[in-house]
């Protein structure tokens, strides 16, 4: 599991799964109602810890039941799925708050950072606007080292980039 954090976000009212799954238009069954709370507890969690704890409270979910949870919950709305280059795929929830992702280079940790300029899509849009894209949305994932990670001198994050263009060449060729 990976160890996350919120740092200035606005707590907000929290709304019942059932709630939730019935407004996105989803009928309530105990495999949604394990993985909402699992992805609750653990922001930012990968598919095997969103695996492991989802059957620890629903025995009797398949392996390829909480993939087809995630995705539904993805494609309603209710599920971010998130991608940091070269790294597994992370969930949380969604709040439709604006906020944006920093990732330590050693230790993989994700924690919420607020927008870099308060309004979506976070970004001057004039260049894809001016290619006749209407833009809604934009991406931000810091990378850095987290404290932990700098105070242990962990993961000398210059041989993590050459490692990963070694990688990236390898699968070109």
């Amino acid at each position: 599991m990976v160890e996350t954090r919120e740092v200035g976000r606005a707590e907000r009212v929290p709304v019942a799964p059932e709630q939730r799954l019935r407004s996105a238009g989803l009928r309530v069954t105990a495999p949604r109602l394990a993985v909402l709370d699992v992805v609750a507890e653990y922001p930012h969690a990968d598919v095997a810890t969103v695996l492991e704890r989802t059957r620890e409270r629903a025995h009797d979910v398949s392996v390829q039941g909480v993939y087809d949870v995630l995705t539904a919950l993805t494609r309603a709305g209710l599920l971010r799925r998130l991608q940091p280059g070269h790294s597994v795929a992370r969930y949380e929830l969604e709040t439709g708050d604006n906020h944006h992702h920093v990732v330590c280079r050693s230790c993989q940790s994700i924690i919420d950072v607020p927008c870099t300029t308060g309004q979506p899509p976070c970004l001057d849009t004039s260049h894809p606007e001016a290619a006749g894209f209407v833009v809604d949305e934009a991406e931000v994932i810091f990378w850095g080292m987290c404290p932990d990670c700098r105070e242990h001198g962990a993961g000398d994050h210059t041989s993590l980039q050459t490692t990963q263009k070694s990688t990236e060449k390898k699968e070109q060729v």
